[in-house]
């Protein structure tokens, strides 16, 4: 279908959505952030990675309660375990948070500026809230303007909407029209980011209900460690092939022992 015949679907089907969307916030439970640290570090040594996890609330990471499941700590756990070498991390997370919302209260309030590598997670309230597709234009792409004159020298990466349908708390009608939304959502941030020198992962795949915490609709720790998992090989791109785990080099000056 085209985007013009899927926009124009979406808008006949709105008060499909409202009804529906309606009935479901009013039984649906709503989850809290975490009562965790925002900031991390993994390894002992200066850390080669230092990442910014920003973004709505998977970023806050709802209905968690340990650190270890939350989404920015399951990124860089995922980024040492595969290179061995220190990360740090600092998650900038809000429930119901846009891409206006990022920009304009989120991202000026983030003193940091020496991140190698910023995580973009954001597109999903501009889908639900049924923003027009210009004004996610805009408002996502003067985002990215921001996060790239802000960090110059990190490597930025968008996480987009993933697939609705594969969410279990929501009716099949709603499921469809919101993925017919995050597809029009993720066709012109992926145009943006490939304008503005971002890299656009591809969604992460929804693959099984064990996935999502108890609400249905957020990740929950199986979720994260998935999502963590598919980011990994985003970040590291641009590594040199068959990274070598600093723990297992032998110490500088030294050569490793060898029998006979």
């Amino acid at each position: 279908m085209s985007k013009t015949r899927l926009s124009l679907f979406t808008w006949i089907m709105l008060p499909v959505y409202i009804w529906q969307g309606v009935r479901l916030r009013q039984r649906i439970e709503r989850l809290l952030p975490p009562n965790v640290p925002p900031t991390g570090k993994l390894g002992s040594k200066e850390p080669s990675f230092k990442l910014l996890v920003i973004g709505d609330s998977s970023v806050a990471s709802v209905g968690m309660e340990r650190f270890e499941h939350t989404f920015a700590y399951n990124i860089a756990d995922k980024v040492h375990d595969k290179t061995g070498r220190a990360v740090k991390w600092r998650a900038a997370g809000n429930n119901s948070a846009t891409a206006a919302d990022l920009r304009d209260y989120v991202l000026p309030h983030i003193e940091e500026r020496d991140f190698t590598h910023v995580i973009l997670a954001v597109g999903i309230n501009d889908m639900k809230n049924f923003h027009a597709i210009s004004t996610f234009k805009q408002t996502f792409g003067t985002l990215l303007y921001a996060l790239r004159t802000r960090y110059p020298s990190a490597k930025i990466i968008w996480t987009p909407v993933p697939d609705m349908t594969g969410f279990p708390v929501l009716p099949k009608q709603l499921a469809k029209i919101l993925a017919a939304r995050a597809t029009l959502i993720n066709h012109q941030g992926e145009q943006l980011c490939h304008e503005r020198g971002v890299v656009y992962s591809e969604p992460v795949p929804v693959e099984t209900d064990a996935g999502f915490a108890r609400d249905g609709f957020h990740a929950g720790p199986e979720g994260y460690r998935i999502w963590g998992e598919h980011l990994v090989d985003y970040i590291l791109a641009d590594e040199a092939e068959n990274l070598v785990k600093v723990s297992d080099q032998p110490p500088a000056g030294q050569s490793e022992l060898k029998s006979g």
